[in-house]
């Protein structure tokens, strides 16, 4: 079992996860962050954390459509093992539904 990255990280990009992981298993998109399924060790620190509410057990049905996104881009983009700024406007982007299409296959700058 892993932990999955759900769409509500979108636009938002807090990083309180990144900062109780225990493994660095979080990666940074341009507006989003994954995790690596073959890193996380299933500890579930992350999950609280979570401003937005965007990490879920992959067992929960609202991780099925992220799974293979946070497997793809955790191959692609730069690992973050400390907590970085969250977007400028991740406020306002919090509780928004819908964000998929806003989702950016960018990196992010791996800096944090």
């Amino acid at each position: 079992m892993t932990y999955v990255v759900t769409e509500n990280c979108i636009k938002c990009k807090y990083q309180d996860c990144v900062e109780v992981c225990p493994v660095d298993c979080f990666y940074e998109g341009e507006n989003f962050l994954v995790i690596n399924p073959d890193e996380c060790i299933d500890c579930g620190v992350c999950e609280p954390e979570c401003p937005a509410e965007a990490i879920v057990p992959d067992s929960d049905d609202r991780a099925a459509a992220w799974i293979e996104i946070n497997r793809e881009f955790s191959e692609q983009w730069p690992n973050i093992t400390r907590k970085g700024d969250p977007l400028p406007d991740a406020d306002d982007w919090k509780d928004k539904p819908g964000k998929k299409d806003f989702m950016s296959d960018k990196p992010g700058t791996g800096t944090t």
